[in-house]
């Protein structure tokens, strides 16, 4: 994902940007140190997701967003306070289609 200046990022990178740049601002809401737990876990999750997943594996990449969105939405509840990780383990991870 690290597009340089000149590339054009396609749809779907847009949205795995547009997903990461959400947590970090529903984190904002967020007291201190629950702030910086949720960016630490959104971090490492993406971070880990674009080394591990096939960038041609869109089906998987469709389902890790709506999963996300998911998260998203739970995380923009004001009685949510925090935010766990979950490793989903899938033998399609590393599957093109």
């Amino acid at each position: 994902m690290g597009a340089s200046k000149g590339q054009k990022l396609s749809g779907m990178q847009r949205q795995v940007l547009s997903l990461y740049r959400g947590f970090l601002r529903a984190a904002r809401s967020k007291p201190t140190e629950d702030r910086r737990q949720i960016e630490s876990i959104v971090s490492a999750e993406f971070r880990q997701n674009s080394k591990q997943v096939d960038r041609k594996n869109f089906l998987y990449i469709e389902y890790l967003l709506r999963r996300g969105k998911k998260q998203l939405d739970q995380l923009k509840s004001p009685d949510t306070i925090g935010l766990s990780s979950c490793n989903v383990s899938s033998s399609k991870k590393n599957a093109e289609t």
